[in-house]
């Protein structure tokens, strides 16, 4: 498995404790997921109908503001997994450093990946890739800027798995142009990345053949149930996405207050330039907090925000020690 966050295994390997032990601030999920209420017996026990499936396709185009056509997937990830299969192999491009799946999957399916540092570099590529907005510095792009790029490519894959707290930088209201896809992850804002569930809008040729190669049930009765609720729940979003800038500040104070630098970030979590990342990561480990490093920029920190005012609390102490 390449490098991630989330791999609180490895805090528990080196620092002991268990897993409920630990606040894991590696990820960008949302430490105050999203109340799931009851889910029937039937979510569990049959196999999802098409009028369920639509219906969660439904509340996700009601809360990604676009009539495009899309399909539900088990997370953004599963979706990433398919895109090699979309076209022959070619030239791919990445806006890099972000999320890196994306180069080890395309390589292995025998794509020539090159990773582009500025928008325009990604012109000419078969396949170009942005995270918008990027992970795990925060650098986004506008709609605008982002379709100007869009004839110049064979097809432009724009990963929006940290846009709900910022939906101004969405191009989901424009989904369905040819040669744009947009990849979305439900877990990260709404907390719950464990249910596994994400969504591919395109044009209706890209989206057909994906929903092909998902399969007749691509999601879990249970994922159908409480996506089509949260996706739904416009105060929920609107109250969160208010509580993630509020707590973003409040994140940047403290880690101003460490001599610490802000590098950039979303409503989800912060990346920060420390004197030595692996140092400051292991002082938060004494709190039993964990944070991700990066191994190619070793002064780097990246924190998601503490959920409750105890999580909060813990990591206020574990700064001062």
């Amino acid at each position: 498995m390449r490098e991630h966050g989330g791999n609180l295994d490895l805090a528990q390997q080196r620092f002991g404790g268990r897993a409920e032990d630990w606040i894991d601030l590696s990820t960008g999920i949302n430490r105050l997921p999203y109340p799931v209420g009851e889910i029937s017996a039937r979510a569990w026990s049959a196999l999802p109908s098409r009028a369920e499936i639509e219906a969660l396709h439904q509340a996700a185009r009601h809360a990604y503001r676009t009539n495009a056509p899309i399909v539900a997937t088990g997370g953004a990830q599963a979706a990433i997994q398919l895109l090699p299969r979309l076209a022959p192999p070619g030239r791919a491009r990445i806006l890099a450093p972000t999320y890196n799946e994306y180069s080890g999957v395309l390589s292995a399916a025998g794509w020539d990946v090159q990773d582009a540092g500025a928008l325009d570099a990604l012109a000419g590529a078969d396949l170009a890739i942005v995270v918008n907005p990027n992970n795990p510095d925060g650098r986004h792009h506008t709609p605008q800027d982002l379709l100007a790029l869009l004839p110049h490519v064979g097809r432009l894959v724009i990963d929006e798995s940290f846009v709900d707290a910022v939906p101004q930088l969405s191009l989901a209201p424009q989904a369905d142009q040819a040669g744009l896809l947009i990849l979305r992850s439900f877990g990260k804002f709404y907390g719950l990345a464990g249910l596994r569930l994400g969504f591919a809008l395109g044009n209706a040729a890209d989206i057909d053949r994906l929903a092909a190669m998902c399969g007749p049930w691509p999601v879990s009765g249970a994922a159908i149930t409480i996506g089509s609720r949260a996706l739904r729940d416009d105060a929920w979003g609107e109250a969160t996405a208010a509580r993630l800038a509020r707590d973003c500040v409040r994140l940047d104070e403290m880690a101003q207050a460490q001599g610490w630098k802000l590098i950039g970030g979303v409503p989800l979590f912060r990346l920060y330039e420390t004197p030595d990342g692996t140092a400051a990561q292991e002082k938060l480990t004494r709190g039993q907090i964990w944070s991700r490093v990066f191994a190619q920029e070793p002064t780097w920190l990246r924190l998601g925000l503490p959920g409750s005012e105890a999580e909060w609390t813990r990591l206020a102490e574990a700064l001062v020690r």
